[in-house]
């Protein structure tokens, strides 16, 4: 008896050894908010070097100013985007608003076509008529394909003609592992497909070029209503992002699932004036997606300080030859951004300004003039074009008579 307590108790002590080996060697945690940590068996190295984890196949954080990728995990892979894809189509609309092709007060009419769609929907009913905005919130917080259908025939006068809009999007993003065919990602078509660097791209054009629509994404929970032949009735809509109320700082973007794309999200977050944007491609479960989300989102915050030059101060003017008008005034092409994941003392930086010294008529505005550059311990880490504020035409001989008259009477 003695003997086999004794043998019970080795046995017992070794596997709470083993279970220990195992938890030091195979287990990390990330703080992730509500959402705790992932675990996998595979990390991969951020794009300075540091190691995240997460348990999708395919992963990028982004900083949205700067563009710059912080972490990638198979960026490249070309996978389904399920409703993912409701981003570009959400360009899409934003750049038909811009253009002014459309407004946000214009009534949209559902087709029968837009009524037939499956999935995630908000029911509208055939003729049906809708805004614009209340078609936007449908499809952003609601992920309504239906009414992403809709948008698309109203733009594109059918969803045919508004997905090759979506490819020729696509292809000036420089998303190179990317075709659509259709606006709403409902599709099983193996020649629908995007990747994880790629929904980082269009997410961030649709956040930076277009930060109305973080209005809409960041909102929890609102209602449509809802005026057909059968009469007036209201329609809740529940954000499917569940990190807007779980994440500090989340305010959006778009989720997405299918049985072919499994679970994916694409997270955008903002703690001291830094956005970072998180995409989590192929998770297997919807619990997944979101943890990993928050890791990544952890680490950028945990790692990321922003240096941030507006260029206050003016520039002075650059002599211009061939025109009576003498000289030009110059502006800066942007506002320098320069993101550190590595400590470094951006309060630091110098700028240097180095102007041409004369300019040749004619000279339009955006001609170069110049360019601000940035050091940091006596390393240039980028630089902003000076270009010139407007146009300046060259000069003929009647101008300078014209001009010699003027002086000559304003002396006298």
């Amino acid at each position: 008896m003695e003997s086999g307590g004794m043998r019970n108790k080795l046995f017992y002590l070794f596997i709470v050894g083993l279970s220990l080996i195992c938890m030091v060697g195979g287990l990390m945690i990330f703080p992730s908010g509500v959402y705790g940590a992932s675990v996998s068996a595979g990390d991969a190295p951020g794009a300075d070097g540091a190691a995240v984890r997460i348990a999708a196949p395919h992963g990028v954080l982004m900083e949205a100013a700067t563009g710059k990728v912080i972490f990638e995990k198979e960026k490249d892979v070309e996978v389904s985007p399920a409703s993912i894809t409701k981003i570009m189509t959400l360009i899409l609309i934003f750049d038909a608003l811009e253009d002014g092709k459309i407004t946000m007060t214009d009534e949209v009419t559902t087709s029968a076509h837009a009524k037939s769609m499956g999935g995630s929907q908000v029911f509208l009913e055939e003729g049906e008529k809708q805004m614009v905005e209340t078609l936007i919130k449908c499809i952003v917080i609601a992920s309504g394909n239906d009414a992403s259908v809709a948008m698309a025939e109203h733009i594109g006068g059918s969803e045919e003609a508004f997905v090759e809009m979506m490819n020729q999007r696509a292809e000036e993003l420089g998303m190179e592992h990317t075709h659509f065919v259709d606006c709403c990602g409902l599709t099983e078509s193996k020649d629908h497909y995007s990747s994880a660097y790629d929904v980082a791209l269009m997410s961030r054009e649709l956040v930076t070029r277009y930060p109305k629509i973080l209005e809409y994404s960041s909102i929890w929970m609102d209602t449509i209503t809802h005026v057909t032949a059968r009469g007036s009735s209201e329609f809740g809509l529940t954000n499917t992002n569940k990190l807007i109320r779980g994440y500090d700082g989340c305010i959006g973007l778009k989720t997405g699932s299918t049985s072919i794309a499994k679970y994916c999200v694409s997270a955008v977050a903002v703690r001291n004036d830094i956005t970072l944007i998180s995409v989590v491609m192929t998770a297997p479960d919807y619990k997944v997606r979101f943890r990993d989300a928050a890791a990544m989102l952890d680490h950028g915050f945990s790692r990321c300080s922003m240096y941030v030059d507006e260029h206050t101060e003016e520039l002075k003017e650059i002599p211009v030859k061939k025109t009576v008008q003498g000289s030009v005034s110059c502006d800066f092409a942007e506002t320098f951004y320069y993101l550190d994941t590595e400590g470094r003392p951006i309060k630091d930086i110098k700028k240097e300004i180095h102007m041409k010294k004369s300019l040749t008529a004619p000279v339009r505005a955006g001609d170069p003039a110049g360019e601000a550059v940035y050091l940091l311990d006596g390393e240039k880490v980028g630089s902003v074009k000076i270009v010139a504020a407007k146009d300046v035409p060259a000069s003929g001989y009647l101008d300078y008579v014209r001009y010699i008259c003027l002086h000559m009477v304003l002396r006298a």
